[in-house]
């Protein structure tokens, strides 16, 4: 896992396209009239001061992304997190989100969909790896969506302390 640069970013910007593409099975998204997806969510994490994006990568081929926000003060929230389907099941991911947890000590949020069952098993397993039983999980409305499902949200405090 390593930090996007301007040289890795059209990397991630193609990555996005696919993350994308596995959401609109759960959240209803289309791409535009040039069969993009758009990248309004991604850009603030390849360019303001505190928020983070990382590249996954096996060997030199790239497999995933991870963003990150408020990492410079307060809660720290995973905003996204993908694997792309052929590197999914082989603990590549899971490595990755309990390293990126341990980057950065304190307090975390992590939001999924239940509807997702295999994102739900996962970050259940990843908060488990990462601090034991000292995590929890509360569901929230979505901003401005009421007719999409909540949003499960895990919170924890990646030293090992549950947050209440």
């Amino acid at each position: 896992m390593t930090p996007v640069t301007g040289e890795t970013r059209p990397v991630v910007e193609r990555l996005w396209q696919l993350y994308r593409h596995d959401l609109s099975e759960f959240r209803g998204l289309l791409p535009d009239g040039e069969g993009l997806f758009s990248e309004q969510r991604l850009s603030p994490y390849l360019t303001e001061e505190d928020k983070r994006a990382y590249l996954l990568c096996v060997a030199s081929s790239p497999v995933g992304f991870a963003l990150v926000s408020r990492v410079q003060d307060g809660t720290i929230v995973l905003g996204e997190f993908f694997v792309v389907r052929a590197a999914r099941r082989q603990r590549l991911g899971h490595d990755a989100a309990v390293r990126l947890l341990a980057l950065y000590p304190g307090r975390w949020e992590i939001a999924f969909q239940e509807e997702n069952p295999a994102a739900a098993q996962f970050w259940r397993r990843v908060a488990a790896a990462a601090v034991g039983d000292a995590w929890r999980e509360d569901r929230r409305s979505v901003p401005g969506k009421p007719e999409v499902p909540p949003d499960v949200w895990i919170t924890l405090d990646s030293l090992g302390t549950a947050t209440r």
